[in-house]
C-alpha cells in the first residue's frame, strides 16, 4: 500500500552508511529510510518554516536523541495540538522512530538525522521552541571523556536562546554523576526558573513518558535523574 504524503511535506528516500570503527574504510551496511515523517536536513530552508512543513502553525518542540521513538510518539499522542520535531545521529534509530509513527498514525512529528547543535544553529528560528526534550543522552562515563557531554553549562546556555519565552528544558538520565552534575550547574544558568524548587532534581516526573531506556535501567534498579527548567522573562533575547 502506498504511503499517503502528510501536508506540507513529500516522502523520500535517504540512504546513509554504517561503518565498523574498527575498520572504518569498509562499510558495513546501508540503511534505507523511506518516511513521509522523515526529512533531509538539507533540504530545509534556514532557519526551516516548520509551519510549512506541519502545514500548521501550532507550537514547536524537540527532541536531542529519539532513540526508538517510544517517549516522542507518547508525548506526541498526549499532546496534538504541539509540532514535535525529534532528531537523532544513528539513521537505525530514525528508522524504527519512522515505523512506529507510521504504525500508530501520529501525525504531529518529523524525524531528522543531524547533529544535534548543528541542526538546533542551522533549522530552528531562535525563540520559538515551547520545550526541549533530552531523556538518557550518552553519559560518557569515562572521566577524561566527560568533556563530550552534550548538557553541560554552555548547551544550556546555548539551547535556551531557542526557547521561546516560558518553554520548558527537560534533561533525564540515569548515571548518577550525569545527574547530580546537570542538576548542580543549573541554578547557575541565568535566564531559567527550577520547576522542581526546592529539590535540583527528582527521579520521578509526575505525567512525563518513560522511554524503553528509561525502564531498562529502572528494572536494573536505576534510578532516572529529571531536571525540569523553565525560560524566564530575564532569559528572553
Amino acid at each position: 500500500m502506498a504511503r499517503k504524503a502528510l501536508p506540507g511535506f513529500r516522502a523520500f528516500v535517504v540512504w546513509y552508511a554504517h561503518f565498523n570503527p574498527e575498520e572504518p574504510t569498509r562499510m558495513q551496511r546501508m540503511i534505507e529510510i523511506s518516511s513521509p515523517f522523515f526529512l533531509n536536513p538539507d533540504e530545509l530552508s534556514t532557519p526551516a518554516d516548520w509551519a510549512t512543513v506541519f502545514g500548521n502553525a501550532n507550537p514547536l518542540a524537540l527532541e536531542i536523541g529519539c532513540g526508538i521513538g517510544d517517549f516522542i510518539a507518547k508525548t506526541a499522542n498526549d499532546n496534538p495540538g504541539i509540532n514535535y520535531i525529534a532528531i537523532d545521529f544513528y539513521n537505525k534509530g530514525c528508522d524504527k522512530t519512522c515505523r512506529r509513527l507510521e504504525r500508530l498514525a501520529i501525525p504531529n512529528v518529523r524525524v531528522v538525522r543531524d547533529e544535534a547543535r548543528k541542526f538546533v544553529v542551522d533549522r530552528i528560528p531562535r525563540e520559538s521552541l515551547c520545550a526541549v526534550h533530552i531523556n538518557c543522552p550518552d553519559p560518557w562515563p569515562k572521566k577524561r571523556h566527560r568533556k563530550r557531554r552534550l548538557v553541560n553549562r554552555e548547551f544550556a546556555s546555548f539551547i535556551r536562546d531557542y526557547l521561546a519565552p516560558g518553554g520548558d528544558f527537560f534533561f533525564a538520565t540515569d548515571f548518577d554523576d550525569y545527574g547530580i552534575d546537570v542538576a548542580e550547574f543549573m541554578p547557575g544558568v541565568e535566564g531559567y526558573v527550577n520547576m522542581l524548587a526546592p529539590d535540583r532534581y527528582r527521579h520521578e516526573l509526575e505525567g512525563y513518558h518513560l522511554s524503553k531506556y528509561m525502564m531498562k535501567f529502572m528494572a536494573e534498579g536505576k534510578r532516572i535523574y529529571f531536571v525540569h527548567y523553565r525560560k524566564s522573562a530575564e532569559g528572553a533575547l
